[in-house]
Order: C-alpha cells, then sequence, then structure tokens
C-alpha cells in the first residue's frame, strides 16, 4: 500500500470544481474528506481503519492493565457490522466512513440486515422495501469515500433454508444492493458474501454470485465470522473462480482461524487469533478481521449466556492463547 495519500477532490460541478481545487492548492485537503472516484480504495489509502469505537477498544478503555489484549486485538482494524441495531444508519455511516477517510484508513463494513436473515436466526429489515430504503442509506453513507464492504453473510449460503418460492425475492434484493453500490459507491470494493470451505458445492455457490450480479461489483468473500483455516479458504475460493470462468476477487476472514475450525461455528473453545488484516496476493485481494475477535457468536459455546457481538475478555484471551 502506498505510504502518502493522493490529493482527492471530488467535483459536484465545473465552478465549484475550481472553488475546490484553489483550496486544495492552498490549504491541503477539503474538509468533507470526498475522495475523487478511482474505483480502487487501496489507493486513497494507507492501511486499513481500527475503529476506535470497537468493543475490544471500549473494553481496553475501561481496562487498561489488559495490554495484551490491547496489543493484539485492540489495536487491529476490524469490520464494523451493520443491521437493524444501527439507528440512523446513513448518519453513523457518515461519521464511521469519514472519521477513517480524514485518518487516512480504510474502513471495512459488513452488512447483516437481509429480511430474516440467516435462517434460524431471524431479524433483519422487515420488508423487502424497507430493505432497499435500508441499503440506499447505507450507500449514501459511504458516498465517494473509499470502503470494503461485505454483504449479507450466510445470505447465498443458507439460501436453501428458505422455500425455493423465496428465492427469486431474495436474490432481487442482493442484485438491488449490488446495483445500488456498483453504480453509488464508485471508491468502494464491495464483496457478495459466499459462505465458507463446507457451503456446499463450488459450483452451485458460483451460479448464486452470477445470480446475484457478483460480476457488478469486486467479488466474494469467504469465512466471514467462522475459523476455517486460510489455507481452506483458498482452495475453496479457486474451485470457486474456477466455477465462475475467473474474472473476480474475493477476501478472506482470518480473524479467528489460526487454529482452523472443530467444526462449530459458535464460540468454540482452542481456537486461535488468525493472520492480521492486510493486503494479500491476487486474487486474494485482502485478509480481513470481519468479526472482531472476543466478539460473541452468540449464547453458546464458551460464553452460553452472550449475546451476539457482546464482547467477552474470556473469548478474547482463548484467542490469543490458542487455547
Amino acid at each position: 500500500m502506498p505510504t502518502l495519500r493522493p490529493v482527492r477532490p471530488v467535483l459536484r460541478s465545473v465552478t465549484a470544481g475550481l472553488v475546490l481545487s484553489a483550496a486544495l492548492f492552498g490549504f491541503g485537503r477539503p474538509e468533507s474528506g470526498l475522495a475523487e472516484a478511482t474505483g480502487d480504495p487501496l489507493k486513497l489509502t494507507s492501511g486499513m481503519y481500527a475503529d476506535p469505537a470497537s468493543s475490544a477498544a471500549a473494553y481496553v478503555r475501561r481496562h487498561p492493565e489488559d495490554t495484551e489484549l490491547a496489543s493484539k486485538i485492540a489495536s487491529q482494524p476490524s469490520a464494523r457490522w451493520l443491521g437493524a441495531w444501527s439507528g440512523d444508519v446513513k448518519a453513523g455511516v457518515t461519521a464511521y466512513t469519514t472519521a477513517a477517510d480524514q485518518a487516512g484508513k480504510l474502513p471495512v463494513l459488513v452488512t447483516d440486515n437481509l429480511p430474516g436473515r440467516q435462517c434460524g436466526i431471524g431479524g433483519g429489515a422487515p420488508t423487502a422495501a424497507a430493505y432497499r430504503q435500508w441499503i440506499a442509506a447505507v450507500s449514501d453513507g459511504i458516498g465517494a469515500r473509499p470502503a470494503v464492504l461485505v454483504l449479507e453473510p450466510d445470505a447465498l449460503a443458507r439460501l436453501d433454508c428458505y422455500p425455493t418460492s423465496e428465492w427469486d425475492g431474495r436474490l432481487a434484493l442482493l442484485k438491488y444492493a449490488v446495483g445500488l453500490l456498483a453504480v453509488k459507491n464508485p471508491n468502494t470494493w464491495t464483496y457478495l458474501d459466499a459462505g465458507n470451505a463446507t457451503s456446499g458445492d463450488a459450483k452451485e455457490m458460483a451460479r448464486r454470485l452470477r445470480l446475484a450480479d457478483v460480476g457488478k461489483v469486486r467479488g466474494f468473500a469467504l469465512n466471514t465470522a467462522n475459523y476455517f483455516t486460510t489455507d481452506q479458504s483458498v482452495a475453496r475460493g479457486t474451485e470457486i473462480l474456477k466455477a465462475l470462468g475467473g474474472g473476480t476477487h474475493y477476501v478472506i476472514d482470518t480473524s479467528r482461524n489460526g487454529n482452523g475450525s472443530d467444526g462449530s461455528s459458535c464460540n468454540p473453545p482452542a481456537r486461535k487469533l488468525g493472520t492480521a488484516p492486510a493486503k494479500s496476493t491476487s486474487p486474494v485481494d485482502l485478509h480481513l478481521w470481519l468479526r472482531t475477535p472476543g466478539e460473541s457468536d452468540g449464547p453458546c459455546g464458551l460464553t452460553p449466556d452472550l449475546p451476539t457481538r457482546a464482547f467477552s475478555p474470556l473469548l478474547a484471551h482463548h484467542l490469543i492463547s490458542g487455547t
């Protein structure tokens, strides 16, 4: 990644562009932090954004004596998840991406608000119309600022949980989100979630990705909030790429995959931190921490009473030690 950020004005009109350019020459980059469209968020940033409001960072502020957790988890960039719990999502995303942009860093977002979400979990937007309005607000919040966005974990991998009569409607919502983000967010790399190393047949996953218009965005994501090793995810990604005929890229969630999976995806013991978030080698764009290590997968496993996304120092230290 480059160490220096380019000057990045947004030209809203010819007149506005001249005024903004003059301001840049005299005073540096504009306060808005908006980027000129290049289509490559890595060229507009220097490293990924470590959210100062993450659950791990908040814990460390309350417990500054926990220097191990501070250095190995809280200081690492991880994704911010967006869903029904996010309140005014446009305002929240605007504030978050603006803070990252002003710091010269790349924010990572995960949307998790499709109606019904993943089968058996429930929640999400109450209707298809509400989802379209919600994802449009997310898009508006990002604007031209650089970002990475992973779209709807397990929406394709767990499509089978829903009656086939509902498939077209769910795929239509993913296509709507893909089309919107592709057009309105020129500096965002969007990745459709494609499950994990065990999410059924790779050819079928490729078919579903095509139905959701994966060709309009950067690519797909693997292992979101799961534990499968990077090697397993690369093998899976290779299979999906072959079935797609190439022409795309993918990212891997390495947040908790240091010891691989024991078959459970819900706060299992003896898992370990994986590779720190970083740029990778094509066709793998990035290794990302899509789940902040220490956040609960739900009331299960090592923390049977802890809700989803709640932070646990117990979980965090188990991941640090790998025991």
